[in-house]
């Protein structure tokens, strides 16, 4: 009778699950925008301007792209607990799961799952972001220490196109947004040690010109991210060479010259959006506090209310010379370079846009935020509208040359839509002490 009454069970139990399966499927939400054909790099950074496309934009088709994004990024984890973009020599393969787990794009991954709101213990994909921090974390402390690399997996897309410390550089940059949340279940002292073997070798990685060595494709791109890797960790206590980060700024800054707009592009694979990115970047800190400190002295009746911000005026406020030069100089790159790297024609960067593109526009836009550039609102709502729009109906995004990567994509997609939620964290890397 009891064997019975179990064959009887479960058909009944299968059914009872079907229509509990489509129950939840039929009241879950979905995207309601036509997504258009092509890459997130050709639309968003390609031939079409971005200006109009802020009517996408709203809360809730942010949170519904978002959510696909998400569950999309959490299939595409690798057993490891890694994720891959593939090998430079078979850019064709899209499958996350017939790619090798790297650093950067696994970083990359943890930064949005970050950024999204995601814990260690709270959140549908806590699981992905544990997973994902422990395989860096074990990447890191199996790389030899006279290796100058933290992975020997190499010949990956981001490697090539951006450059081989690439992996160093995004994932102290992961590090660093982990500990400045101190997120509950974490180990602490394992993932400083980390953090500290990664600065060491973007620091060993720094030539005497600031730049970083072995340079990809677009290897300023590498470099530019790097001084923001070092921003980043210094915001959270970790000490950094002062002469490294110093040299670091001067040479990202020096490849755009504010006087005549011209800029410097044979390090950025003659791509004017690679290095002009760099440029805001690596002046974002120091032009807000050049703005700031003049806004205060005129508020004090210090000078007059149309002084402009310049080394002249930052002398008369106090500044020494030299100081008064380097922050006027950089207030000046900012506000120049920042207008350059949205020009349309600039946004065009290869035409064909990759994952180079959107890092130098996702650049330029955090840059806004570290200086507190109140007119990051206008490019995150005109950006945001148009990588809603070009989401594929699976959740994720991918790019068209370079840097394909549907899983890399994806992420720094996620990472421009919810750029809002780590206003805090931004602004107090463009804090100075």
């Amino acid at each position: 009778m009891k064997t019975t009454l179990k064959f009887l069970l479960v058909p009944v139990l299968a059914m009872v699950g079907i229509v509990f399966y489509i129950a939840l499927t039929a009241s879950k939400p979905k995207r309601t925008i036509q997504p258009e054909k092509g890459c997130v790099f050709m639309t968003v950074m390609g031939e079409q301007s971005s200006k109009g496309f802020d009517r996408f934009r709203s809360d809730e088709n942010i949170q519904l792209a978002v959510r696909d994004g998400l569950q999309w990024l959490s299939k595409a984890q690798l057993p490891s607990g890694g994720y891959g973009a593939g090998s430079h020599s078979a850019q064709h393969i899209r499958d996350p799961h017939a790619v090798k787990g790297d650093p950067a794009t696994t970083a990359i991954v943890g930064m949005a799952l970050l950024r999204s709101g995601t814990t260690l213990e709270k959140g549908i994909h806590a699981q992905n972001l544990k997973k994902a921090l422990d395989y860096i974390l074990k990447t890191i402390e199996s790389a030899a220490n006279d290796d100058p690399f933290i992975t020997e997996v190499r010949n990956t897309q981001i490697q090539s196109k951006l450059g081989q410390n690439i992996d160093a550089v995004l994932a102290a940059q992961f590090l660093s947004n982990v500990l400045d949340r101190d997120l509950k279940g974490m180990d602490r002292k394992r993932i400083a040690r980390c953090l500290d073997i990664c600065i060491a070798r973007i620091q060993d990685g720094t030539d005497e010109h600031g730049k970083q060595r072995g340079a990809g494709w677009a290897g300023v791109l590498q470099s530019g991210m790097a001084n923001s890797a070092l921003e980043s960790a210094q915001a959270v206590g970790v000490e950094v060479d002062e002469v490294v980060l110093e040299r670091s700024k001067k040479y990202q800054k020096q490849n755009y010259n504010e006087e005549d707009g011209s800029v410097k592009t044979d390090e950025g694979a003659g791509i004017i959006l690679y290095a002009v990115s760099g440029s805001v970047r690596a002046s974002a800190k120091e032009a807000r506090k050049a703005k700031a400190d003049i806004k205060k002295a005129k508020a004090e009746g210090k000078i007059a209310q149309d002084a402009e911000v310049n080394a002249e005026t930052l002398e008369e406020i106090g500044y020494v010379r030299g100081d008064a030069q380097k922050y006027g100089t950089a207030y000046k790159v900012y506000e120049s370079a920042k207008k350059t790297a949205q020009r349309d024609d600039v946004l065009d960067g290869f035409g064909n846009n990759g994952g180079e593109e959107f890092l130098s526009y996702l650049q330029t836009g955090e840059s806004m935020l570290v200086s507190k550039d109140e007119d990051w609102k206008n490019w995150y709502d005109d950006m945001s509208g148009r990588i809603l729009k070009i989401q594929n109906e699976d959740g994720s995004w991918n790019g068209h040359h370079c840097i394909t990567s549907p899983v890399f994509c994806t992420a720094t997609s996620l990472l421009l839509l919810t750029v809002e939620e780590d206003i805090t964290f931004l602004q107090k890397i463009g804090a100075e002490e």
